[in-house]
Formats: C-alpha cells, sequence, structure tokens
C-alpha cells in the first residue's frame, strides 16, 4: 500500500525498543515538526483553500500527537530533550530542484511530506507488532493508521495541484532515491533512520 521501495529491516523495531527514550524523544519531534510543515504550507500557499483547511486540522492533530508523545515520555520517567538533527528528512529534501513554478514548489513539498508519513507509517507498523511493552505497540498501532491517512491525503493534494503523470513520475523517482538513503540510514535509533 505504502509503496515504499525498501522495507524497514524488521530488526530496527528490536534497535528501537532497546532505545526506547530516544525513540520517544525523536518522535516527538518528528510530530512537532509535522506540524509546522502543516503551518508552512498554509503560510506558503494560502490560495489553496481546500488545503488550507486539511493543513489547519493537520496541524492541531500532530500537536496531539505530540503531547500524546510527550506523555508516553513522562509516564516513563523520561524528558523530552533536545531536538535532534533528522538525517533522514534533510537528505529527501535535498532531492527535488530549487526553484520552478509555485505549483511545482507545492507539489515537491507535498510528494515529500507524504513520503516521511509514508516511512513514519511502515515503522510505526513494525513498532505495534514488535514491541513487548503492550501499550506502547497499541500507542503505535492506532498513531500507524493515522499516519496511512496523512501520507494519502499529501498524495492526493499533489495529483490535485500536479499534472497526474508527472507527479507520479516524480513520485516513484522520489522512492527510488529514498530506497537509496534508507540503506545507509535504515537501523538508527530514530523514527526515519
Amino acid at each position: 500500500m505504502l509503496g515504499l521501495k525498501l522495507p524497514t529491516d524488521p530488526r530496527w523495531a528490536n534497535i528501537a525498543e532497546k532505545n526506547i527514550e530516544e525513540i520517544l524523544i525523536d518522535h516527538a519531534y518528528c510530530e512537532q515538526k509535522a506540524a509546522s510543515t502543516a503551518i508552512s504550507l498554509i503560510v506558503s500557499f494560502p490560495e489553496y483553500p481546500e488545503l488550507i483547511d486539511e493543513m489547519i486540522a493537520l496541524s492541531r492533530e500532530e500537536m496531539g500527537h505530540f503531547k500524546m508523545v510527550h506523555e508516553q515520555l513522562l509516564k516513563r520517567g523520561y524528558v523530552l530533550g533536545r531536538d535532534r538533527k533528522d538525517e533522514y528528512v534533510n537528505q529527501l529534501i535535498r532531492f527535488f530542484p530549487k526553484g520552478g513554478s509555485r505549483t511545482t514548489q507545492l507539489v515537491h513539498r507535498l510528494l515529500i511530506a507524504g513520503l516521511i508519513e509514508a516511512r513514519s507509517c511502515e515503522r510505526f507498523r513494525l513498532l505495534s507488532e514488535q514491541l513487548k511493552d503492550k501499550e506502547l505497540a497499541e500507542f503505535y498501532h492506532k498513531l500507524m493508521v493515522s499516519e496511512a491517512n496523512h501520507y494519502t491525503m499529501f498524495l492526493k493534494f499533489a495529483r490535485k495541484y500536479g499534472e497526474r503523470e508527472e507527479v507520479d513520475r516524480k513520485w516513484q523517482d522520489l522512492l527510488d532515491f529514498e530506497a537509496e538513503i534508507m540503506k545507509d540510514l535504515g537501523n538508527d535509533k530514530t523514527i526515519h533512520g
């Protein structure tokens, strides 16, 4: 369903479980950044009312997720800690060339956001299936469903605002690029890396 070209090595879930504090901290910041991305799309592309409505709802939802992850941290006696650089996202955003029309820029941002949500969904599925902590496994199952909805929403908007054939080609090219990134980052103790 997600179309990812390189699935996460299932052993990543073991790395995550052994480093759950780091995973939860990284995850909290991923949710905050997702909310920030939604707000940035509102500010950058105010001429798309349907997109604006969805991004308003998404920013609220993502901050709700941030709160939920923060509560999981506190419940386990951890604190949020400082934000970390997300090498995965930093590499993804280099894929598309800078510039182009506003529509092209929007489509590129939507595709990248969709791919980040797809990878998050896939990682959350692994956590929901493999974590021994059943409460946390259920927590990740619920978030997995949400991330799948976000992924499809971003892809839908990219196809709506861009030319479908070109968007689908760019999506496949981005998926190929992301698979190469994951070869190097696939087993780090972060949500995406």
